[in-house]
């Protein structure tokens, strides 16, 4: 065992450089340890000229990458915009109203409230012919008007022909407004 481990022993001081431990070793040893640094050295060679090209390759990719840059930088132009201010004057129109009447034909979802409450499902169930329901408005408060969710004016209730409807009392500002979608 101990002839193993001087034959290790010895094996690693050739590869880490080790002479003294060369003198000391037999003829077939010598001819191996040689035989080895041969192989080493030329793997270390092929090493390097593999290194070699990898990195002439990776700097030709560099410098293609270059050139593709400053042809892709000679290609690129600074965006023109015309000028639309004079036109965007023209088109409001007389007394310098704007024509909307694009718009006019968009069906818009308008509703009022009287108020607002929150039941639990039980007491949902629970409700019946008769049954009051209790609001987070005084009697007496102005109803909300919403259009498309939003508030927009407050008004009180009429009666017209039997039928409900809303005299409008105040009309939401239109910072108010602003103010509501944020």
């Amino acid at each position: 065992m101990s002839d193993d481990q001087d034959k290790l022993a010895e094996e690693w001081a050739a590869a880490l450089g080790g002479d003294e431990d060369i003198e000391n070793a037999d003829n077939g040893d010598m001819a191996a340890m040689a035989a080895d640094a041969e192989a080493s050295e030329g793997s270390d060679e092929a090493l390097a000229d593999e290194w070699a090209a990898a990195l002439a390759d990776s700097e030709a990719d560099d410098v293609r990458d270059e050139k593709e840059q400053a042809f892709l930088a000679t290609q690129a132009h600074p965006a023109q915009f015309e000028d639309m201010t004079a036109e965007a004057k023209a088109g409001a129109g007389e007394g310098g109203k704007r024509d909307l009447e694009f718009i006019l034909d968009i069906p818009l979802d308008v509703s009022a409230e009287l108020g607002r409450t929150k039941l639990l499902i039980n007491e949902l169930l629970q409700l019946g012919q008769g049954s009051v329901v209790e609001l987070n408005k005084l009697a007496g408060e102005p109803l909300e008007i919403y259009v498309n969710g939003k508030l927009v004016a407050r008004g009180e209730a009429v009666v017209i022909n039997e039928k409900f409807g809303i005299r409008l009392t105040d009309i939401i500002s239109p910072i108010e407004r602003v103010k509501q979608l944020g």
